[in-house]
């Protein structure tokens, strides 16, 4: 693909003077830049003339193109059954891939959900599997095969090979204040979804402050974007926009997010993790051919909880082991009685990571037992006195900044006015 045809200044310089890149010129620097030939300091420059002037639709699909093309693609026709897959933008409390890939396995449709580990405060899916002692994150493509045929349901690393100049463009995007470019969030997300080889995937784009997208309107235009580039692929791809405000469920950490899923896969759970739960499972089903079966009775059934233990067995964890629990915890009280109007995702998800839940630098450590529980959501009463929160941590020297990451976090308001929260399901695209 590499070409002698074009040069880095060449095509920063049009991008920078509100040019359309042509094809050649999107080739040529994917794959430059993934060989070394262009600099990390000339595809920065880049990616900001990308974030301040953006790209047309053409523009955006022939990046992914190029990125796929960097790497390897992933073929599961091999299956003895239909394949579908769940991207979510992240956001706190988000445990919903833990009992959906399981949920969704248990109604005949493959689920290969390869994930990432968390920056920030939204917590990464491998952290929060990683909890379960023994179980491990790396498949060889022939053991991730395997476990897709007899379980039904992998949920493990992305291997390097899938969309190589991603890896490189999202670490460089991360310290060069381009990560809000939606054609480069567009492109980094369905690059890697479209060489893993998923017949039909579901997006879950969040819209709040807990969430990547504040603004409902960039957040539909991120997910028209995607949803065109998958279609475009051949993928049955639709989005659903979901609020994330006020977090999911009632638990932020990893340990803790792991033991709320069960929760779920057991028939009980948090209202909202088993509406969002259902409602992906039954557009991942659609997509598939399989909307014959009913995920919320497969769900009372019981029959994806079986799914899930035999999927950490599968990845050597032991779904019958304590969860790491955190050696010190401190309980938040309720200042008032009243009902609780708002509780930030954003402030919550910032107490969890400083409490170490999360990390700040792709090579820290995170905390498998620490995190935040809540004891109210919006529009339950509370009373003063009673918990309202608890934060836990190994270390009760991150007692202070969690607490001051909560400080303005939640409203209580006097009396017992009815409140209504915000729908969770906002949108649906494609």
């Amino acid at each position: 693909m590499s070409s002698s045809t074009h040069d880095a200044v060449e095509v920063i310089s049009a991008k920078r003077d509100h040019h359309a890149l042509s094809d050649s010129q999107i080739d040529w620097v994917i794959d430059a830049y993934t060989r070394g030939e262009v600099a990390d300091e000339q595809m920065s420059a880049l990616a900001m003339a990308v974030l301040l002037n953006g790209m047309s639709r053409a523009e955006i699909a022939r990046w992914t193109a190029a990125m796929i093309a960097s790497g390897e693609r992933m073929d599961f026709g091999g299956l003895s059954r239909p394949t579908a897959d769940k991207h979510s933008t992240g956001g706190v409390g988000d445990k919903i891939t833990l009992p959906l890939a399981p949920l969704v396995a248990s109604c005949g449709v493959a689920v290969p959900q390869l994930s990432g580990r968390g920056l920030g405060h939204t917590g990464g899916t491998l952290d929060k599997l990683e909890a379960i002692p023994g179980w491990r994150a790396a498949l060889s493509n022939a053991a991730l095969m395997a476990q897709l045929e007899s379980v039904g349901a992998v949920i493990c690393a992305a291997g390097d090979a899938l969309a190589p100049a991603d890896k490189k463009l999202y670490a460089l995007r991360d310290v060069t204040g381009t990560v809000e470019a939606i054609p480069l969030i567009a492109s980094s997300i369905m690059s890697k979804k479209i060489a893993e080889g998923t017949g039909s995937l579901v997006l879950d784009v969040k819209v709040g402050t807990g969430a990547f997208m504040k603004d409902l309107e960039r957040a539909r235009e991120l997910a028209e974007v995607m949803v065109g580039l998958g279609t475009d692929a051949g993928v049955h791809t639709v989005a659903l926009l979901t609020d994330m405000s006020t977090p999911l469920g009632l638990t932020a950490g990893n340990a803790l997010e792991v033991a709320e899923s069960v929760e779920v896969l057991a028939g009980g759970g948090p209202s909202d993790v088993v509406e969002l739960t259902v409602a992906l499972a039954r557009e991942m089903l659609a997509g598939a051919g399989r909307d014959d079966v009913d995920p919320a009775e497969v769900l009372a059934s019981g029959r994806a909880m079986d799914t899930w233990n035999a999927m950490i067995r599968a990845q050597g964890g032991d779904p019958g082991a304590a969860l790491p629990q955190a050696r010190e915890t401190h309980v938040v009280a309720a200042p008032a009685t009243g009902v609780l109007t708002r509780l930030d995702a954003m402030a919550v998800g910032m107490a969890a990571w400083r409490l170490g839940a999360g990390r700040a630098r792709k090579e820290d450590p995170v905390q498998a037992g620490a995190g935040v529980v809540w004891h109210a959501r919006p529009g339950d009463a509370v009373r003063e006195g009673e918990p309202l929160l608890t934060l836990h941590t190994d270390e009760p020297a991150r007692f202070d900044r969690a607490l001051a990451s909560l400080e303005g976090g939640y409203d209580i308001t006097p009396g017992e006015t009815p409140f209504v929260p915000a729908p969770l399901l906002i949108d649906r695209v494609g």
